[in-house]
């Protein structure tokens, strides 16, 4: 897992890249009752998907893992920017993402994040970009959508669950709730298909975890605390 910490070093590794052409399409989530729902069947690529959890650690990560695994060994790289937890190396290759396809990016304010998701975005070597703003306006997801629609890549946004109740130019909108075994899944918008429709979607088993790991969460993507991860 690689860390970029500085707009020299992400402008340096997206130079190495040319531009894939491949915006618009759709990326397969992995979930064939998710896939009959969505225009083209799966993740619309060059675009902004926000998903909202009820609640952290659910499988909200889970959810969209098929999709990164299959973008990762197809030689894309994968952007986390400013996750809220550092994400648990074993967990990822457990659910199959290679670590060196994964780039951590660390920022210091939400102005930071943004920055570096437009540009990853934009950039072509990045299959999906990974996000979590605390506060967004409808104006920086439109800008981010632009930038995806440039670049080819997925955007995924994590909103809070109060976002539901604002407007968004996201290309797709999904609520999230737990289920004793998965996801109950909301699709509050879509574009070029039919929002309101809800799902109920049974998760692989999350990786196992070692003593320490926040909450509790069973989640393949788990993510922990610097703390946590201290032996």
């Amino acid at each position: 897992m690689a860390h970029c910490t500085t707009r020299e070093q992400l402008a340096q590794f997206c130079q190495r890249g040319a531009w894939r052409g491949d915006a618009w399409r759709v990326q397969p989530t992995g979930f064939a009752a998710l896939d009959a729902h969505l225009p083209g069947g799966g993740w619309p690529t060059g675009a902004i998907a926000e998903l909202m959890p009820e609640l952290a650690g659910i499988g909200e990560l889970r959810l969209v893992a098929p999709a990164l695994v299959a973008l990762a060994h197809a030689g894309q790289y994968i952007a986390w920017i400013a996750p809220p937890l550092l994400p648990y190396a074993p967990g990822l290759t457990g659910a199959g993402l290679p670590l060196e396809r994964v780039l951590l990016i660390r920022t210091h304010d939400l102005k930071e994040s943004l920055w570096a998701a437009e540009q990853t975005l934009r950039c072509p070597l990045f299959g999906a970009v990974l996000g979590w703003p605390a506060a967004i306006t409808d104006r920086n997801v439109r800008r981010l959508q632009l930038a995806a629609e440039a670049g080819g890549s997925l955007g995924i946004l994590y909103r809070p669950p109060q976002a539901a109740r604002e407007l968004s130019p996201a290309a797709l909108r999904l609520r999230l709730s737990p289920l004793v075994d998965g996801l109950a899944v909301e699709i509050q918008k879509v574009r070029g298909g039919r929002a309101g429709t809800q799902l109920r979607l049974s998760l692989p088993s999350g990786h196992p975890q070692p003593r320490g790991t926040v909450d509790g969460v069973n989640d393949a993507l788990a993510l922990h605390t610097p703390a946590a991860a201290r032996p």
